[in-house]
């Protein structure tokens, strides 16, 4: 049951699927939370553009396709990851990683910092 007002929704849901990803995963992934994600899925929210670009990452499809799906155009670029840390912003980029094996290292990598911070003083 498809929501024919919602063709970026749409596409990301079938994306997500295609990776075999869980909304839980895809939205870890992406940075975002699950409600929020599994609200643009159905067309109740309208993602921003760093929404947008970190889901075309994640999903590994150009960030332009995902504006076409949505019928939008995209703005200059800003510093779409500001705050985040760049190994976290490397991963996610690498296109060499499967979404499954970016989802294991932000895993490992959150691990390690946070046992870290816990550790030292």
């Amino acid at each position: 049951m498809t929501d024919p007002a919602s063709p970026l929704g749409d596409f990301i849901r079938r994306q997500r699927e295609l990776q075999e990803l869980s909304l839980r995963q895809l939205a870890d992934l992406a940075g975002i939370s699950n409600p929020y994600l599994s609200q643009i899925e159905r067309g109740l929210r309208e993602p921003s553009e760093r929404v947008v670009d970190a889901l075309a990452r994640t999903l590994e499809v150009s960030a332009d396709t995902l504006y076409e799906q949505a019928g939008r155009t995209r703005r200059a670029q800003g510093d779409e990851n500001e705050g985040e840390p760049q190994v976290v912003t490397a991963i996610k980029a690498d296109g060499a990683l499967t979404a499954r094996q970016r989802q294991a290292l932000l895993e490992v990598y959150e691990a390690f910092t946070a046992r870290g911070r816990r550790g030292r003083s």
